[in-house]
C-alpha cells in the first residue's frame, strides 16, 4: 500500500443518490469519485478544490469523522455531516485466529451483513475483500452460495473494507496485498468492483499498485474480457476446479453458461491484455477431482498459458458433503502437475479455527 500505481488512475463511474424530501438516507460519500465529489460540493456553493482535499482525508489518511479533516473550513464540515455518512460498513465483531488472521464482521446501513479477513504474512499483511453479500453462483463446495445472493455490494461498500482495516493499529502501512476472494462474485458486481478498484489504486488514496490486487471469478467469461478493457490491470485469480466440462458442470452451475474452452480463451486474452500472469484455483475434493488423470488433463488444457495453479484443499464447513483429502494426496496432485510442466503451488489457508478460509465465509460466526 502507498505504492505508486502501475498505471495512471481511470475517472471513477459516481453512483449517485441525490437527497429528496422522500429519501432520509444520507449519501454514502466514498461512491463518489474524486471528480464526482468536486463537482457536488461546487453545486453546494463550495470551492471544487475542497473535494479533493475531502477525497484524500477519507481514501488516503482513512479519517472516521469529517471533524478529523481540520484543514476545510467548519461550514463545510457541518455540510459533510449533514449530507453523508463517513463510512458505510460498522465494524460488528472481530474475530482472531491463532495463526493471526482477524475476521471483521461488517454491518451496512440496511443491516446487511458481510464479513472480510486480514491475513498476516511476515511483516505484511493481505485483505481479503468481499464483493457481494452472498453469492448467487452456487458452487458445490462453498458455504457463502449455500444461502444465495442477497445483494450487491455499493462501491463505498467496497471501499470501506480496505479503510477499516487500515484503521487497524499499525496496518496503514503494512497492507500491502488485497485480493476479492470474499463473499461473492466479483464479475458479478462489475460496476462497483470496478470503480472500487479505481478508488483503491488512487495516488491520493491507498495507493495499491494493480500488481497487488487480485480478483477471483467463478468464470463469468465474458466479463473477464470486459475487465481487461475498463479495469486496472490487476492480477485475475479463476476458480477452476475440475479438468473436464462432466465434473466442472456438477460442482460449478456457472459452466453451463460458460464452459472451459470458452474460460480459458477469455484468460487467455486476459494475460495479453494486461500482461498478467492468471493464476488458476483448483480445489481439492477427497475422492472427487485429484487422481493422476485429473492432473495430466489439466495440464494438457492449461499448455502454453501464462498461469500458475493454486492448490486449494479443501476446507470443511458444517453441511459439507465433501471431505479435505490428505496431504499426501495433495502433494502427489501437485507433483503430477509439475511432472506436465504446470507451475503449482499449494496454498496454506488461513483463519481455518474462526471460518474465515477459503469457502467458509458467510457462516455462522464462531472462535474467540
Amino acid at each position: 500500500m502507498k505504492t505508486a500505481p502501475d498505471s495512471k488512475p481511470r475517472a471513477g463511474k459516481p453512483m449517485l443518490r441525490r437527497p429528496s424530501a422522500s429519501d432520509g438516507r444520507r449519501l454514502l460519500i466514498k461512491d463518489f469519485s474524486m471528480d464526482d465529489l468536486c463537482a457536488f460540493l461546487e453545486q453546494r456553493g463550495h470551492e471544487p478544490y475542497r473535494g479533493r482535499q475531502v477525497w484524500e482525508w477519507l481514501h488516503g489518511k482513512c479519517a472516521a469523522s469529517f471533524d478529523e479533516m481540520r484543514n476545510l473550513p467548519r461550514a463545510l464540515r457541518e455540510d459533510l455531516s449533514a449530507l453523508f455518512a463517513v463510512d458505510a460498513l460498522a465494524v460488528d465483531r472481530v474475530l482472531d485466529s491463532q495463526d493471526g488472521s482477524r475476521k471483521f464482521l461488517l454491518r451496512a446501513a440496511d443491516g446487511e451483513t458481510i464479513q472480510s479477513v486480514l491475513m498476516p504474512d511476515g511483516r505484511r499483511l493481505t485483505l481479503c475483500v468481499s464483493s457481494q453479500a452472498g453469492c448467487a453462483m452456487g458452487c458445490a463446495f462453498c458455504l457463502t452460495g449455500a444461502g444465495g445472493l442477497r445483494r450487491k455490494l455499493e462501491t463505498a461498500e467496497i471501499v470501506d473494507q480496505a479503510v477499516l482495516a487500515a484503521r487497524e493499529p499499525g496496518a496503514l502501512e503494512r497492507i500491502s496485498n488485497l485480493v476479492f476472494m470474499g463473499m461473492g462474485e466479483p464479475l458479478a458486481n462489475f460496476d462497483s468492483v470496478g470503480a472500487a478498484l479505481r478508488m483503491l489504486t488512487h495516488e491520493k488514496g491507498l495507493a495499491f499498485a494493480p500488481r497487488r490486487i487480485t480478483v477471483s471469478t467463478a468464470g463469468l467469461a465474458n466479463r473477464i474480457r470486459r475487465a481487461a478493457r475498463e479495469w486496472p490491470p490487476v492480477n485475475l485469480a479463476v476458480s477452476l476446479n475440475a479438468p473436464d466440462d462432466a465434473l466442472r458442470d456438477r460442482l460449478m452451475p456457472v459452466n453451463r453458461k460458460f464452459p472451459i474452452e470458452e474460460l480459458l480463451g477469455a484468460c487467455r486474452h486476459y494475460a495479453r491484455a494486461t500482461g498478467r500472469q492468471v493464476t488458476i484455483e483448483y480445489v481439492l475434493l477427497d475422492g472427487v477431482n485429484h487422481a493422476p488423470r485429473h492432473a495430466r488433463t489439466l495440464a494438457k488444457r492449461l499448455d502454453g498459458m501464462p498461469c500458475k495453479v493454486n492448490l486449494i484443499p479443501f476446507n470443511p464447513f458444517e453441511g459439507a458433503s465433501f471431505k479435505r483429502p490428505s496431504d499426501g494426496s495433495v502433494l502427489a496432485f501437485q507433483e503430477e502437475l509439475k511432472r506436465n510442466g504446470i507451475e503449482a503451488f499449494v496454498r496454506n489457508s488461513r483463519g481455518r479455527d474462526i471460518g474465515a478460509a477459503c469457502g467458509q465465509l458467510g457462516g455462522t460466526p464462531h472462535g474467540r
